[in-house]
Order: C-alpha cells, then structure tokens, then sequence
C-alpha cells in the first residue's frame, strides 16, 4: 500500500480540517476521545518498517508506538480472522473514555461509540475511494488487544480496521 493512501485514510478518520482544529469527524463537545493506531508489516506500506504507529493528529503523521509485525497475534485476539494478518495494513481505533466523561458524565460512553461509528464511517468510505477494501472488526479481546499493542490501561480498543486491496 501506498503511504499517501494510508495517510489520506488517516486523515479522514481523525485529520484536521480547518484553522479552528475540527476534525474530520464530529466529536461531541469536540472532546476528541479516540486515539488512532496502525499495525503493519514488512513490505505493508512503503516506507513504513513493521510495527504499530500512532497518528499524530497535531501534525499529521505516524510515530512508532512498537516495533515488529503483530498482525498475527492481532489476529489471534479476533478469533483468528486470516484477513487481519492478510491485510498489510490493520487500524486500530482506541478511545480514552475520560476526555469526553469529564463533560457528558455516564452519556459520555454513548458520545465515544457514536464518535468511533462516524470514524469507521469515514475510514471505509475514503477507502472506497480509494479502491481499497477494508473490513470492520469488533469481535475480538478487549484486553488482549490492550497488552499486545502495550497500550495503558486507560486506552480502550474498539474497532480493527483491515485495509487493503482488493482481492
């Protein structure tokens, strides 16, 4: 996969849009409680090594949160889905609860599932466009997912996003 298709993906996920610091996607209250991450493999994407990155919204680009391919395991933590380890690129969407509970109280986990919704929303349609193909996961280990990709406690994942050719 390209690095400039990926990054378009990225950045209709989570991108800014504007001088105000809006994203792509509604936020409520613009809390932004979703934080986006990216499993790749060797040969995945062009001039990205394998490891799991994170989107760095402020300036649009990747840091690399971990070394190694963790496709397989990743697909292990979703009841063995072959087309999370197939795909060169697995998207990660993970949310920190707090940023929007801080304002909205107990509807803040309805605000953060809503949000995730309008973001896979986004990623599969920028796809499409694209002429990529993805597949949305939500079966799978919560918290095996958490300690794979050695995120905090705090940092929920939701959403596996596969992303790539089509067949």
């Amino acid at each position: 996969m390209s690095l400039s298709h990926l990054s378009q993906v990225l950045w209709a996920a989570q991108g800014i849009t504007g001088a105000r610091g809006l994203r792509a996607a509604p936020s409520a209250g613009a809390t932004y409680p979703l934080e986006v991450f990216v499993l790749t493999g060797r040969d995945g994407v062009e001039g990205l090594d394998e490891g799991v990155y994170h989107y760095n919204v402020a300036n649009h680009s990747l840091e690399l949160h971990k070394g190694g391919d963790l496709r397989g395991e990743l697909s292990i933590a979703a009841r063995d889905e072959e087309f999370i380890v197939e795909a060169p690129v697995d998207i990660v969407i993970c949310a920190l609860y707090e940023r929007t509970s801080w304002r909205y109280g107990r509807r803040a986990e309805r605000y953060v599932h809503m949000e995730v919704g309008h973001v896979g929303e986004n990623i599969h349609l920028q796809a499409v466009a694209l002429g990529l193909a993805v597949v949305m996961v939500g079966a799978f280990e919560d918290e095996r997912v958490r300690k794979l990709m050695d995120l905090a406690e705090r940092v929920k994942p939701l959403y596996i996003i596969p992303l790539g050719k089509p067949r």
